[in-house]
């Protein structure tokens, strides 16, 4: 059967039951189809595919922000179509993108003079940021040791275990030796003491976080910065540091200006941040500034003049849309100091109120600090019999994404959920959310445990026997073998990608 339709119809079409059956299932999945269909209908079949998907406000999963005044989204939709690549076509936006550079430079306490241009780019996200940061040192460090006469084949970074994959991404591709610090149980981000242990003469730069994904907290880069520079004067090292402000970097110069961590302290070479997160932009903008052009060797630096004169060129990839770049200006300007400060304050008491209602139910223990970047890692205090992963499940049917996870290694036994509170997550949204978590509690406590009797037990100590001597089991190992069981699990139920 052939169904042949013009424009004029395709709405009889769309409103046909049968019509739109037969175009949904006419559609191929693995190759492109081969006829043509009205723009209605390719609209309304992608649509009603889209609306499956979970709603991006309720998604406490992701750090990236969801809503924009609705004059940003105008400024967004008019410069979709322009390539900022393109600088000698579009100017004003290769302007606003510097006028940016300079604003974060002088944000981070950047050196160089107000009437001087700092040096930085927009990247597509903290993900190239870092990469472009890292080439950075790996390059000087390289630098330094040919003109040593010392090999320059064996590079090595130090982060925590607690940074986010882009940088074991980094050091993979570009071939550095990552050399992380693990994690304790109750310590959950890089050790300053241990970081520094762990610099050799190969390192090339120590990465601090501002912000850990794990649980928000702050890393402490003075004291990081303090022992990195004795360590240089004892050894004639001079081993930097690249602070991965990702998530906080929007967020510490507003809430605690007193807080060094940046420009401030002569070893951060450069800091990185992510414009869609606390930045206040949608998806697709980062940021990386280096505190002098010297930290950013002049032969990474590329120059065209293809597209009609010379331009320098630091990225990853070439072309790319420069509508968030535009919608990055539009927040500094409407917004100002004055203005992404109160947000971030009402973010962070929104984080406090949902930090005092969980309390409240005595079921969870706070892991998560006062100072960090607004959102909530908490954990069950006893996980014997029901899990985080099952909360995380339950709180699904009702439209919440709140993400369920395991610590990274000496600490995997720790398993926690994490709401991170963005612009737009309301205290009326709060309060809702604590009213669900208290529901699913309900309902999971009224069902039999999922977890196998062989693998954890409900009582806080559990005996059994060996032979004829009383094996002791505690709680700890018990929910450590709980930990384990639903990792296995959730693993099973992953699919593709991510």
């Amino acid at each position: 059967m052939v169904i042949s339709t013009t424009e004029t119809d395709s709405r009889e079409i769309l409103n046909s039951t049968f019509a739109s059956r037969y175009v949904r299932a006419a559609i191929p999945r693995f190759k492109m189809p081969d006829n043509s269909m009205p723009k209605e209908a390719a609209y309304q079949v992608i649509n009603d595919e889209l609306m499956l998907d979970g709603n991006p406000r309720l998604n406490l999963a992701s750090f990236v922000t969801t809503w924009m005044e609705p004059e940003c989204d105008k400024l967004v939709m008019a410069s979709i179509n322009k390539n900022y690549v393109d600088m000698d076509e579009y100017p004003v936006t290769t302007e606003l993108q510097n006028r940016c550079v300079n604003m974060i430079a002088h944000l981070f306490n950047t050196p160089v003079a107000d009437d001087k241009t700092a040096v930085g780019v927009g990247t597509v996200g903290s993900s190239e940021a870092i990469m472009l940061a890292g080439l950075a040192f790996k390059r000087k460090w390289q630098q330094k040791r040919k003109e040593q006469g010392k090999p320059y084949d064996k590079p090595n970074i130090v982060t925590g275990a607690n940074v986010q994959v882009c940088w074991e991404k980094f050091a993979r591709y570009f071939e550095v030796e990552l050399k992380e610090v693990k994690l304790e149980e109750g310590y959950y981000v890089m050790n300053p003491v241990k970081a520094v242990e762990l610099v050799d003469e190969n390192t090339i730069c120590v990465a601090a976080i501002l912000g850990s994904t794990l649980t928000g907290e702050f890393e402490d880069v003075k004291l990081l910065h303090d022992l990195l520079t004795k360590k240089n004067e004892e050894t004639g090292w001079d081993t930097p540091i690249h602070v991965d402000a990702a998530s906080g970097g929007f967020i510490a110069p507003f809430l605690y200006p007193d807080l060094e961590w940046d420009f401030r302290l002569p070893l951060v070479k450069s800091i990185n941040v992510s414009g869609h997160k606390y930045g206040l932009v949608y998806a697709g903008v980062g940021w990386v500034v280096w505190r002098t052009k010297d930290d950013l060797p002049d032969e990474l630096v590329f120059h065209i003049n293809y597209l009609g004169s010379d331009q320098p060129t630091f990225t990853l990839n070439f072309s790319k849309g420069s509508s968030q770049i535009i919608a990055q200006y539009y927040q500094f300007i409407r917004l100002g100091f004055e203005g992404y400060k109160n947000i971030m304050e009402n973010c962070m008491g929104n984080a406090r109120a949902l930090r005092e209602g969980l309390e409240k139910t005595g079921r969870f223990e706070i892991l998560s600090k006062d100072v960090g970047v607004p959102l909530v890692a908490f954990s069950l205090k006893d996980s014997s019999a029901h899990t985080v992963f099952e909360i995380s499940e339950g709180l699904r049917k009702f439209g919440w994404i709140v993400p369920a996870y395991t610590m990274p290694a000496n600490a995997e036994n720790v398993a926690v959920l994490r709401v991170v509170v963005r612009e737009d997550f309301s205290r009326s949204l709060v309060e809702r959310l604590i009213s669900h978590i208290e529901e699913v509690l309900k309902e999971i406590d009224s069902l039999p445990s999922r977890v196998s009797t062989k693998t954890a037990h409900v009582t806080p100590m559990v005996n059994e026997t060996q032979g004829d001597k009383p094996l002791k089991k505690s709680v700890r190992e018990t929910q450590e073998e709980v930990t384990r069981h639903w990792k296995r699990f959730m693993k099973g139920r992953r699919a593709g990608a991510c």
